[in-house]
This record gives C-alpha cells, structure tokens and sequence, in this order.
C-alpha cells in the first residue's frame, strides 16, 4: 500500500489511475517526502490566495476481498501518518458490507496495534435515524468489527443521534446536535468542523454518498449536518453529513465493490452532475481517491483506463 501522500495528480486536470500498492511498502521514505510536498503544495496555494482542492485518482483491486485488505493498510498508515504529524488522528468512517469487511481487515494486520488508538477521534459521515445498538445502524457494525476490538478512548468516538438519544425521535433536533458536536471539536478561530484526517464513503448503486441521495432537497441544505426524510432507501429517516462538510476532509476515499456499483462509478469519474450522482460531487482538499475491485472498475471511462 501507499502512503497518504500518493502519487502527485497532474497539472492538466485529468483524473489518475495508480497501481495497487504493496503491502510491504506501507511507510517509505517516498511517502514521506510525497507528503512534505504535497504539504508544500497547499502552503503555496494558501499564500497565493488560490483555493487547491484535489484531483481524483482511481486504485484497482482484483477483488473485494483485497479491496478491502488495501484500504486497511491505507487507512493504518494514514491514521500513524497523522499522528506523527499532529499528535492525533481522526476519521469519518461509513456504513456498508465493503466498509464492514476494511474495519475486520484493519483488526488482521499486525500493523493496527502500532496506532495508538487512544488518540483516533471517530466520526460518523451518516446514520440511520434507528435505537441504539440497532443491527442496522452503522455505528452498530462498525463497533462489532473494529472500535471495540481496539482500545479507544470513549470520549473520542462520536455516534450520530439514536432515536433513543437525548434528543428523542426528532431527527432535525439530532442533526442539529450532531453539528454542534462537530462545532465543539473544531479549531478555536476555524469553521464550525474538526480537522478530519480522512473520511470514508461507499457509493450506491444510484451513486448516492453517505445519505445524500440523487435529487433529494438535502443538496439544498447549507448546514454541516442534515435530517433525511423520504430517503429512497430503508430506513426512510437518517442523518447525514451533507456534501460541504463532506469535502473539507483533508483525503475522501471512495470504496466500491461489485459490478451493480460499475454503473454509477464510470458516471461520476466521466463528469456526471452531483445532483443526479451524488458521488460526482465529492472532492478531498488534498487528496479523493476511487478505490475499487475489478468488477466496480468495468465501466471506468477509457481514458483513465489508459493509465494504468
């Protein structure tokens, strides 16, 4: 795997297509050094007054099962990467049967346990607006596969509202304690979010993110966080991070596994509008990248496949 900096996108705005990293290459000097670069990179844009924010890369797996082992290996190194560099690491995970199989791959290798978890901060990108402990709440698998396998600091893991929670089966009044959750974790004298080192999304099937869905009046909402109702997948009621917030992350990984998600995968890298495609829409400030199996990369335009 490589390291967070990764290969450098080019000047001509054309999409990248990196090779599958491996896995006895997690942490190099070279990553260290795309790293000080692309550190530099963002300095130089801040002082020139120029907004920088990425152009996407695409990794290939031959199929879900190292899918899902890779960006384990990427999300350690990111997450030791970080703490390096801050002292500190934090992480917008998702929901989802990929997700699922990278949080049991991150407790398989021996490398997790040189994190200090203890120092991870984690977030939630969206939730099903379900009880506590409800099997189909993301935080529910999410917990069961990887936060209490490995030794966290409570006060750090940061669960989307429960209809159960404190502010009752209301999703609006969630979503709105949700955001000034976040709001407290920001920088003094920053936006009203935390840093967040990474944020993870799947894609559907109709290329939505999180649970922001194709057409859905949460496109129009300018809050950090947004209450789903009408959401064209079960349940009908959730709370999501909306596309804004979504891309302040300093990287966003795209994980998509599967031929029913070719579809939407090949429309969002070939330029679909993100009202129709959500995924379309999503950018990391330093760093989006596609990391797909064989069967999600079928429909990946041509002159990306070139390439590789």
């Amino acid at each position: 795997m490589g390291g967070p900096g990764g290969p450098r996108t080019g000047r001509s705005g054309q999409r990248r297509v990196d090779h599958p990293p491996r896995h006895d290459a997690l942490v190099t000097a070279g990553t260290r050094r795309a790293d000080r670069s692309r550190h530099d990179e963002q300095d130089r844009a801040e002082r020139s007054g120029k907004a920088k924010m990425s152009e996407a890369s695409v990794a290939v797996h031959a199929d879900a099962d190292l899918l899902a082992q890779a960006v384990a290996a990427r999300l350690v190194v990111k997450l030791l990467d970080a703490q390096a560099e801050r002292g500190a690491a934090s992480i917008v995970l998702t929901g989802g049967r990929i997700a699922a199989a990278v949080h049991r791959a991150v407790v398989a290798l021996p490398a997790h346990d040189a994190v200090d978890w203890s120092r991870v901060d984690v977030w939630w990108g969206d939730e099903r607006f379900l009880p506590a402990g409800d099997p189909e709440r993301n935080e529910t698998q999410a917990r069961a596969a990887l936060l209490d396998l490995v030794p966290l600091d409570p006060a750090r893991v940061h669960p989307m509202p429960a209809t159960d929670g404190p502010t009752g089966d209301d999703p609006e009044a969630g979503a709105a304690a949700y955001a000034e959750e976040l709001a407290r974790a920001a920088r003094p004298g920053h936006a009203a979010l935390p840093h967040f080192d990474v944020l993870m999304l799947g894609v559907g099937e109709d290329g939505h993110v999180a649970s922001v869905f194709p057409e859905h009046p949460v496109h129009h909402d300018s809050r950090p966080v947004s209450a789903v109702r009408g959401s064209p997948k079960p349940p009908p009621v959730r709370t999501t991070l909306t596309l804004p917030s979504i891309n302040t992350a300093e990287e966003v990984w795209l994980v998509a596994s599967g031929a029913d998600k070719a579809r939407a995968v090949g429309m969002a890298l070939a330029g679909a509008g993100p009202k129709q495609l959500p995924a379309a829409g999503v950018q990391g400030v330093s760093r989006t990248l596609w990391l797909l199996d064989r069967a999600a990369a079928a429909d990946v335009p041509p002159r990306l496949r070139s390439l590789r």
